[in-house]
């Protein structure tokens, strides 16, 4: 098998597996109880988020744990809104952000009134600063803009987005760093809410955080109980959390010289799929090496995945959780509906070798030939 599919979910670590079933199987009882085994179940998961925080170089935050980045970018967004919404009812974005962001904050100026802008990006799809500026108003509460776009990869100057916000108390900065930990370092000083998930850096699905500046507050999503927070109400899986530790602290280790392995692939791939004439390349150079977003244009991205499907080999189209049968991302890009309908993302890895980007080309010259040659 040949995985490329990576933004979408990474194969589990196997210390990070071992490190999770350890717990389970040693550490009985829940967390929140008084007794012995729930109290040493309580310091287990505090040694995490301490780890966690050592690790981020967090200091003053309280890290929310959730059950995907689904959940924690509907906790940021909605529990800041509703919480703060006295303030002002103003909301900046990018046309680029995850549904699980655009489809919140659509609901929340749907269901209360709050107003959405979209600020402005350059050619590259990078944020323009100098209009987020120039669309700032006394009545903006919140800005939320990922620090890296999943299907193509954009890479967003948040921490110079951060030191303009300071500028405006009354306002938040979230953002979604799902795509960048654990691939690049990014300062996170002057981010008020960040949102991170497992599964994306070799550790198990079911678990990704809230961090959150702990001055701030929030209108939780679900009640019944403080748990770990007063945000998050339910049984902690101290299991998870730990194993999610684990993820980070792993997936942290070594990046540059990861960062460096795998740029060195996206240049030979993509050297390589210049010379086909079918193929156009929407990432550029603002983004990461991590995804290279391409349209082979007359087929369609679903055709050539299970075609590739065929030889096991796996990538994707837009994101796994778009509902749309194009990219909006590529689309807003390019503005190019062809390109949109039959765009593709291959996502990178450290544990991506040379020879699979071999096989995955032939095979990709393969059938995208004969499948253009029976229309």
């Amino acid at each position: 098998m040949i995985y490329l599919d990576y933004s979408a979910t990474t194969p589990v670590n196997k210390d990070v597996l071992e490190s999770f079933n350890y717990i389970t199987n040693n550490f009985i009882g829940n967390a929140n109880s008084l007794h012995k085994l729930g109290i040493k179940n309580n310091q287990l998961i505090m040694a995490s988020t301490k780890q966690i925080k050592d690790i981020l170089h967090l200091n003053d935050e309280e890290i929310i744990y959730t059950s995907n980045v689904s959940e924690a970018n509907n906790l940021a967004l909605k529990g800041i809104c509703l919480k703060y919404q006295n303030r002002g009812k103003h909301i900046i974005t990018t046309k680029y952000e995850h549904s699980s962001v655009i489809e919140t904050l659509k609901y929340l100026e749907e269901k209360y009134g709050f107003e959405i802008s979209y600020v402005k990006s350059d050619k590259n799809g990078v944020v323009d600063i100098n209009d987020l500026e120039n669309i700032m108003t006394d009545n903006t509460i919140l800005v939320s803009i990922c620090a890296v776009n999943s299907e193509i990869g954009i890479l967003n100057p948040i921490e110079k987005i951060g030191e303009i916000l300071k500028k405006y108390p009354k306002c938040f900065f979230h953002s979604d760093l799902t795509q960048s930990l654990g691939k690049i370092n990014i300062n996170m000083e002057n981010i008020d809410l960040i949102s991170i998930s497992s599964h994306k850096i070799y550790g198990l699905p079911g678990i990704a955080a809230l961090i959150k500046k702990k001055n701030i507050l929030l209108e939780p999503l679900i009640h019944g109980g403080k748990s770990t927070t007063i945000y998050r109400s339910g049984t902690p899986n101290h299991a998870l959390i730990a194993s999610f530790a684990k993820a980070i602290r792993l997936s942290c280790e070594k990046i540059e010289s990861k960062y460096e392995y795998v740029k060195s692939l996206n240049e030979d791939l993509q050297k390589e799929l210049k010379k086909l004439p079918y193929i156009k390349i929407n990432s550029n150079s603002s983004c990461i090496p991590y995804i290279l977003n391409i349209s082979i244009i007359g087929i369609k991205s679903e055709t050539i995945i299970h075609a590739l499907e065929e030889d096991d080999i796996y990538i994707s189209a837009s994101t796994a959780c778009n509902s749309d049968d194009y990219s909006t991302n590529v689309l807003e890009l390019t503005n190019d509906m062809e390109r949109a309908k039959s765009s593709l993302r291959i996502s990178l890895s450290h544990l991506t070798t040379k020879t699979e980007i071999e096989i995955f080309l032939k095979s990709l010259q393969k059938h995208c030939e004969k499948l253009l040659l029976t229309k």
